[in-house]
């Protein structure tokens, strides 16, 4: 492995692990107001572009970097046009799939 293909890998996990904690307290807050829905449409269909140029390339650093953020961008910008009741219900379902209760 080259020293190009391990900075692209470490920039990878750098962008991914950027955007889990966001993507995270969104769905779990399901506070959505300071998001930006016309940035957010852009970043989805960038990260989309990215994904499919990383394909066309064979790159695998770009390919897993863009496909993870393009995902994670778009459960955040689903919530953002989501009416309140319905990001309630992602959000409840997530959480007791990530947190269970503890049963006693």
């Amino acid at each position: 492995m080259d020293i190009a293909l391990i900075i692209g890998y470490l920039a990878s996990f750098c962008s991914v692990t950027s955007f889990v904690p966001q993507a995270w307290k969104i769905v779990k807050t399901q506070d959505t107001k300071a998001i930006s829905l016309r940035m957010y449409s852009l970043t989805v269909l960038g990260f989309g572009l990215w994904t499919i140029f990383g394909i066309m390339r064979l790159e695998w650093p770009i390919i897993l970097t863009n496909s993870i953020c393009f995902a994670l961008s778009g459960v955040i910008l689903i919530m953002k046009m989501l009416p309140s009741s319905e990001k309630r219900k992602i959000s409840e379902k997530v959480t007791s799939l990530v947190e269970p209760e503890e049963r006693h």
